[in-house]
């Protein structure tokens, strides 16, 4: 990669030290930043560059077994090189002297630069304005939003405008990182590139889809933030919608930028609205109660945030934000007609696994008497995590004499057993995608709004219409009524994780 500044805005936080940091250190190990690249962190923290190169030290070898893939600890001239590129510029945001970082920048020049939001979102046209106007920024510097973008669409409209009144769209680069990883892209290369599955992804094969991405861990430190966000704004609106797109869209034309985007516009565009009677019917909230889970007894949502505001029995009574949603959606277009959608997702949940679940419909007769009145459907689940990989649910003859003895079968792929190597974090590929110009693993403004003009109703509905989280124990599958959800439909959640 040519050399490049890369700017973090929060280069203190949580993100930065438990993401962002260490995939630019693996990406360093393996060659990939250029000679001169700098990596400037910017924060209220008052560090100085040899303070914040010993933060950054010993965060990745505290780190380092969870993020490398083994025990690795980062030493050696590797490392050295890698806290060589770090700066730290202490600064308020909210300040209107921006000396000291454009002074260590200097004018842009040959050098990429990216200026990576990791903040608070109703901080980023201030930061957008106030590098505008300490002049560390052209028409060729580029900058990344974190999630989530806004709490509705007028305020991701707001956020969009005041960043879009400093850079141009094709300099915006909205993050989503479940985009980036392994499995997800393997979606595309799955369905475009074998003539197996292209002809069979439609209406007349399919019998519905299901989209999980389930957390056992719980809210945390994050209690107060969630608290005024909760699962349909923090994982439905982003997340869930933008593998439902991938899962959805029509083949584009070439696998760059716009095609892909204009693709998954399409999708957001075609999803039946939910409202009133519907949302009362087809989506499910839940909030997570006292429990089990890994054999740990693990407390209620209102106690983590109670104990996150220091706070009192009554709020932990009244908090009516939801942790856990489970929907049913409808893309209505010619492709997807009467296929349902299935979409959940939750903390404190049994297992710690995101996948995709596409049904095929059943054989329309069983030839097999030995099997039964009905052979099981052909199933094709993506697993994004823990295990990346692709599983193909088959129907195969048991070995063995004795006639034919039908069985249920998987063909599975593991990458990490089949490839061997590491496989890269989203954010890996993703942050040398910044670096690169390639923009299609990322969200358009336009994406941003329709997912909005779609979630909205269902949000204010649920305000409107006083439907509180059903409760649900710690260590479960999520609230009673969202299995009810499915099987009212004659079908069942995929649970085989």
């Amino acid at each position: 990669m040519d050399p490049a500044d890369i700017v973090v805005f929060g280069g203190t936080g949580d993100l930065a030290m438990r993401k962002l940091l260490p995939s630019l250190y693996l990406r360093d190990r393996d060659g990939q930043l250029g000679a001169g690249t700098r990596i400037v962190a910017v924060s209220r923290s008052g560090l100085d560059d040899a303070d914040y190169r010993d933060k950054v030290d010993s965060e990745l070898r505290r780190t380092a077994p969870r993020w490398s893939g083994g025990d690795e600890v980062p030493e050696g001239p590797t490392l050295r090189r890698f806290l060589d590129r770090l700066h730290h510029v202490t600064l308020d945001v909210a300040d209107d002297d921006w000396s000291q970082l454009s002074d260590l920048l200097g004018k842009p020049d040959d050098r990429i630069r990216v200026l990576y939001l990791a903040s608070a979102p109703q901080l980023f046209g201030r930061i957008c304005v106030g590098s505008e106007q300490a002049g560390i920024v052209d028409d060729r510097t580029r900058v990344v939003l974190e999630k989530p973008l806004g709490t509705d669409l007028a305020s991701a409209r707001e956020i969009n405008d005041e960043v879009g009144s400093v850079f141009a769209e094709e300099q915006i680069y909205r993050i989503d990182h479940y985009l980036g990883k392994e499995t997800v892209q393997n979606l595309l290369v799955l369905r475009f590139g074998n003539s197996l599955f292209e002809p069979l992804w439609n209406a007349s094969q399919i019998d519905h889809v299901q989209i999980t991405v389930s957390e056992s861990i719980g809210v945390g430190n994050r209690a107060d933030y969630y608290d005024g966000s909760g699962a349909l704004r923090d994982m439905v609106q982003n997340h869930l919608l933008q593998l439902l797109c991938l899962v959805a869209m029509e083949p584009p034309a070439k696998i760059d930028g716009e095609g892909v985007r204009n693709e998954k516009l399409k999708v957001l565009q075609s999803l039946k609205p939910l409202e009133g009677a519907d949302v009362v019917r087809d989506t499910v909230r839940g909030q997570y109660v006292e429990g089990l889970v890994d054999g740990e007894a693990v407390p209620s949502y209102g106690t983590e945030l109670a104990e996150s505001r220091a706070g009192t029995e009554r709020e932990r009574e009244t908090s009516t934000t939801e942790t856990f949603v489970a929907l049913r959606a409808e893309v209505a277009n010619w492709r997807w007609a009467g296929v349902p959608f299935y979409l959940r997702t939750g903390k404190r949940l049994a297992k710690h696994a995101s996948e995709i679940v596409v049904q095929f419909k059943p054989v329309p007769h069983s030839i097999f008497p030995a099997f039964g009145e009905e052979i099981p459907a052909n199933r094709l689940v993506l697993r994004l995590q823990p295990d990346e990989g692709v599983r193909l649910h088959m129907t195969a003859k048991q070995p063995g004499p004795g006639g034919i003895r039908p069985i249920a079968a998987p063909l599975d792929l593991s990458f990490a057993r089949t490839f061997g190597d590491r496989l890269p974090d989203a954010y890996e590929r993703l942050l040398m995608d910044v670096l690169r110009g390639n923009p299609t693993l990322f969200m358009r403004r336009d994406e941003i709004e329709a997912a909005w003009t779609w979630a909205e109703p269902i949000m204010r509905t649920w305000e409107s219409t006083d439907q509180r989280p059903r409760p649900y124990a710690a260590g479960s599958f999520g609230p009673a009524s969202a299995t009810a959800l499915i099987e009212r439909d004659g079908r069942a959640w995929h649970e085989e994780y």
